[in-house]
């Protein structure tokens, strides 16, 4: 496959990609048909749950790279105007639903594969196509980190205008608690947990976390979800509601869990604290090859896969992040073409050793 090959056969792919459904835990289709056209190839592929990943030829003593992205969608709004599973092309734009999230990535990332895996690279590469990610299930890329061996860098391909995210902040979801007394309304007794909760609703307004991240920020919190009452006669005795945090590099999940514990009067549960925010070394060899092309670095406030990967990683795709999860999806075809040039260009001057 030479370059013009190259995004011929990724062009092709997106279309397909896009004509099957693939919502997280329902990726078994798109992970077939991925997996036929690259046994069709002549790779070798292997697969756990809906993930599937090929290893190229590897020699020991080099550094292993990950490219990763990710091949389940979110399900389309009603603001769609066309068939968001028909992908239209029209002149130089593809519209369709995951087109720009992760599709471009999914298929650049494996075009860049498929023509440098046999080339003399001065590290191994695997390249890997997984699901979950829209909800950080379980059984996504987490899941198969075990099959991989160690892995010295992973470039997850997600929209970024292929700038390069060098930090990512995490998430945390908390269910709130208020607990009060029930009542008659009309006797004006009781503990009103609505009220209640609005009190720690209104602490969670105005708190600020003290450490700032150069990369990303501040720590910041909202809440998303509030129920409470049963009956408009009944005080009720309890209010719940979610709250969504978004954690910088300055803070654990669990630091920041323990400090709403001592702030809040309401009970506090936390769903998961796995999802933490991540960076990466400005010194690494991938940001320092970022800084010599002319390439912005830069924090991101949206969740990937490179919240669930313990070792180095980067952010870097085709497509606009503005553009994720909205109706009427759409990538460039010059989007593509320019991320699989830049990919062959990370890969052909990233010095790993």
């Amino acid at each position: 496959m030479n370059r013009q090959e190259a995004t011929k056969f990724a062009l092709e792919l997106l279309m397909e990609l896009i004509r099957i459904p693939s919502f997280s835990k329902e990726e078994k289709e798109a992970a077939d048909m991925l997996q036929s056209v690259l046994i069709g190839h002549g790779l070798k592929v292997e697969r756990k749950f809906n993930n599937i990943w090929i290893n190229g030829h590897k020699k020991k003593n080099l550094p292993t790279i990950l490219l990763n992205s990710h091949i389940d969608t979110v399900k389309p709004g009603n603001e769609w105007l066309s068939d968001p599973f028909n992908p239209k092309k029209i002149k130089e734009k593809i519209t369709g639903l995951g087109s720009n999230d992760a599709g471009a990535s999914v298929v650049s990332l494996l075009a860049v594969f498929i023509l440098m895996s046999g080339g003399n690279l001065p590290f191994n590469l695997i390249y890997s196509a997984t699901a979950e990610e829209e909800i950080s299930g379980q059984n996504g890329v987490e899941s198969i980190l075990g099959n991989l061996g160690k892995i010295d860098l992973g470039i997850v391909g997600e929209p970024t205008e292929m700038n390069l995210a060098i930090a990512e902040k995490g998430l945390m979801v908390l269910d709130c608690v208020a607990k009060g007394r029930r009542s008659h309304a009309a006797r004006n007794q009781g503990n009103n947990a609505i009220y209640l909760a609005i009190e720690d609703i209104e602490r969670i307004k105005k708190y600020k976390f003290t450490k700032r991240s150069r990369l990303l920020g501040e720590t910041t919190m909202q809440v998303t979800m509030v129920n409470a009452g049963e009956a408009h006669n009944i005080v009720p005795e309890s209010c719940s509601f979610v709250v969504d945090v978004r954690t910088n590099d300055c803070y654990t999940n669990r630091e920041v869990f323990d400090i709403l514990t001592d702030h809040l009067k309401c009970d506090i549960t936390s769903r998961s604290y796995r999802l933490n925010s991540s960076a990466i070394n400005k010194d690494h060899p991938a940001v320092k090859w970022a800084k010599e092309k002319g390439i912005m670095c830069y924090g991101s406030g949206t969740l990937s896969d490179q919240a669930l990967i313990p070792f180095p990683t980067v952010k870097i795709g085709p497509g606009d992040p503005g553009r994720s999860h909205t109706a009427d999806e759409f990538i460039m075809i010059q989007e593509i073409n320019h991320g699989i040039d830049v990919y062959i260009d990370l890969l052909s001057n990233l010095k790993m050793i």
